[in-house]
């Protein structure tokens, strides 16, 4: 059950696709909130709080830091360019308002606010939840049921099904902030193909537009982009470049011109173009907002299609903001005035920290505006939808451009309703070995939220990586739909052939390939069902008390269970099995031993170069002999990792994996395997299968 209610005149987010089916109370006019207390807050805020028990737990808020168990810390709704993800961070680059309170009471609770909304989950006070949205009108809904992950699908469901990518988009990505010209990517595409290392994209980032402008393509260092799209795709490589939200002020450029003739760039309350600075310098920020604006932006992606691209990402679009000029020119003048100075103590971090909070300053975020549905509202009240509706411009975009065909498109900054348009990586993490474990935290948050095409920068982006740190990441990699090896610029080079046990490196990886047939059936089931790919125990195994403290395990699809290892130089872990489960070893496709272990407390050993898979009773993992891209994978025979009691059945998706129109209905091959391992196979596919 949803209850609604409305408070103010809240701005229209869309985050629901059909918010108006569901009857909504003016939350002005009555008491009757169920779970929450409502209260006037400072400045016209409103708080919303309840009392927690002591074994409370509360789950999602999408993408943040911390524990998939969020009690205990302060978050903040308020996309933010910030690249250090450490644990005291309030705010990352999404604002994902949905959570679920499990213990004394159930149920889950969805603000729709695009301003900022500060979640206190027992930080002021441990036994309190205390959600404070800022000034503005807001919706708030409530919703109940019998599961936690009842809850959740009732949620996705009203939020519409999420975005499906192509099928080749689940291969292997290699990335890097550095990659400046053909010759590079050639260079990564031969050394993968030469040492039998399985890759299907290589990503583009700043490095090939012309000057930092969007829509562009360096004719110096690609002379023949389209050619040079074409060649890639006969070694069955897909290019995907990056779209950053800030469109570079200069004379000559299309897309600067076109932007100021029409209007369609956001302004400073005076009606001039508001003025900030990114990669290229001044900028001019295209307003998302605006239904005209957002489908000519959209439009531009038109460019780089009709030279063979299917594959896009948005970057830089909370939106990020290294300087307002405005602003700027205030602490150009202040610099002037310390400099005239003596620095002692107060003057010395007097000038640091006018420096430093020059980028993403607050209140340069209240200094233009957006046009929405004929209402001129400041940034700040709409801050959080920037991103989702820059990607929006992109999805809509595609779906005039290329209706009968799936895009590749995800997108740094995220707002509830994006997950419609495309996916989300979780941004500039660092190769740091808690990033591991934080990334595998992220995905049933996401999940909730509708985000099912996610993954982090494998090895890290930022700082220096291993080899240690970016196998075991990639023992965990494996298992998230969009898998990608991405680096900054002054890092150590992570390519998988930089290091002396690529063989290592293959094998692991060659892993995804065997799984593909399981994980892009699973992810498709999950998105046409509203269901989740990636659950933490307890939604499994809702009676098991123990389940439910488990922060470091998941269940992938309805068979499997993952429990990576990212601990530096670990040769094993400590695993929590709620039920009888059967341990698969792997070094390669070709190597794997199984054991079953009973239910409980276990060390199992894992040496770097081995991935462990657990699965169900009577459940089964269909696995593919592997290839050196998706197209090389061979669905007509599989493997099946199985644990039979009576008998387990496993219903198989598979499409041409580029078709918009998904259906399970006809793309099913139902599997079962007896206990005398009797196999049959009908539907779709009638593929050769082999138990393991």
């Amino acid at each position: 059950m949803i209850r609604k209610f409305v408070f103010g005149s809240p701005v229209e987010t869309e985050a629901l696709t059909d918010s108006g089916s569901i009857p909504g109370i003016r939350g002005e006019e009555t008491e009757d909130f169920p779970h929450l207390a409502v209260s006037a807050g400072e400045n016209q805020s409103h708080v919303l709080s309840c009392d927690m028990a002591p074994h409370d737990i509360i789950y999602g808020l999408g993408e943040n830091v911390r524990g998939i168990n969020k009690r205990g810390w302060l978050y903040q709704s308020n996309c933010k360019d910030d690249p250090l993800h450490t644990e005291t961070r309030h705010e990352l680059y999404a604002a994902h308002n949905f959570f679920l309170a499990d213990g004394r009471e159930r149920f889950g609770v969805f603000v729709d606010a695009p301003q900022t909304v500060t979640f206190d989950l027992g930080y002021s006070d441990r036994d309190r939840l205390t959600v404070t949205v800022d000034p503005g009108g807001f919706v708030l809904y409530i919703l109940e049921g019998d599961s936690l992950r009842q809850i959740v699908k009732e949620f996705r469901h009203v939020i519409g099904r999420s975005y499906i990518p192509p099928r080749w988009a689940f291969g292997y990505g290699q990335s890097r902030w550095g990659y400046e010209c053909a010759d590079d990517i050639r260079q990564v595409v031969r050394r993968h193909r030469d040492n039998h290392v399985p890759l299907d994209s290589v990503y583009m980032d700043i490095d090939y537009m012309e000057n930092y402008k969007d829509f562009t393509v360096d004719s110096d260092k690609f002379p023949d982009f389209p050619g040079f799209v074409r060649e890639m795709r006969e070694e069955n490589i897909h290019l995907v470049p990056i779209i950053d939200a800030g469109v570079k002020i200069e004379e000559g450029y299309s897309v600067y011109e076109e932007g100021v003739k029409e209007g369609y760039f956001c302004k400073k309350e005076d009606g001039k173009e508001f003025v900030g600075g990114v990669w290229p310098g001044r900028v001019h920020f295209p307003d998302m907002l605006d239904e005209k604006a957002r489908s000519w932006f959209g439009g531009k992606y038109k460019v780089l299609l009709d030279q063979g691209i299917d594959g896009f990402w948005n970057d830089m679009n909370e939106p990020a903001l290294f300087y307002g000029e405005d602003h700027l020119d205030e602490v150009f003048e202040k610099l002037e005035d310390y400099s005239r100075q003596e620095l002692n103590i107060q003057s010395f971090f007097g000038m640091k920290n006018l420096v430093l909070g020059v980028a993403n300053r607050k209140e340069d975020y209240e200094t233009f505006y957006h046009r929405y549905r004929g209402e001129q509202i400041r940034h700040d009240r709409v801050h959080n939808l920037f991103g989702y509706y820059m990607t929006r411009a992109a999805g809509e975009a595609f779906d005039r451009l290329e209706p009968d065909r799936r895009i590749l498109m995800f997108s740094r900054a995220s707002y509830i309703g994006m997950h419609r348009y495309g996916g989300v990586w979780t941004g500039d993490n660092c190769s740091w070995w808690s990033h591991i474990l934080m990334n595998l935290q992220m995905l049933p948050g996401l999940n909730m939220c509708g985000f099912l095409y996610t993954g982090a920068d494998l090895g890290g982006f930022g700082a220096d990586t291993t080899e240690d740190l970016l196998l075991r990441w990639l023992e965990l990699g494996i298992f998230t739909p969009l898998m990608r090896n991405h680096s900054a610029k002054r890092t150590r080079l992570q390519e998988f052939y930089r290091f002396g046990h690529m063989e290592d490196f293959r094998n692991i990886l060659g892993l995804r390939y065997g799984f593909l047939p399981y994980l892009y059936s699973e992810f498709v089931k999950a998105a046409v069902n509203d269901d989740m790919m990636f659950l933490p125990l307890s939604f499994v195994y809702t009676e098991d008390e123990e389940a439910a403290g488990v922060e470091d395990q998941l269940m992938v699809g309805e068979s499997m269970m993952i429990a990576p290892v990212y601990r530096q130089n670990a040769r094993g872990r400590y695993v929590y099995l709620p039920e009888n489960m059967k341990l698969y070893r792997f070094r390669s496709l070709d190597c794997g031993d199984s054991q079953i272990l009973p239910a409980g407390h276990h060390y199992v050993r894992a040496e770097l170069n081995e991935v462990l898979v657990f699965v169900r009773p009577d459940h089964m993992v269909p696995m593919s002999e592997g290839g050196c891209c998706v197209e090389d994978v061979d669905m007509s025979r599989l493997n099946l990792l199985h644990f039979v009691r009576t008998e387990a059945v496993y219903e198989l998706y598979h499409d041409d994996g580029i078709s918009r129109k998904v259906e399970l209905e006809t793309g099913i091959t139902r599997i079962k395997v007896k206990t005398d391992g009797t196999v049959s196979a009908e539907g779709m596919l009638n593929p050769e299968c082999r138990l393991r």
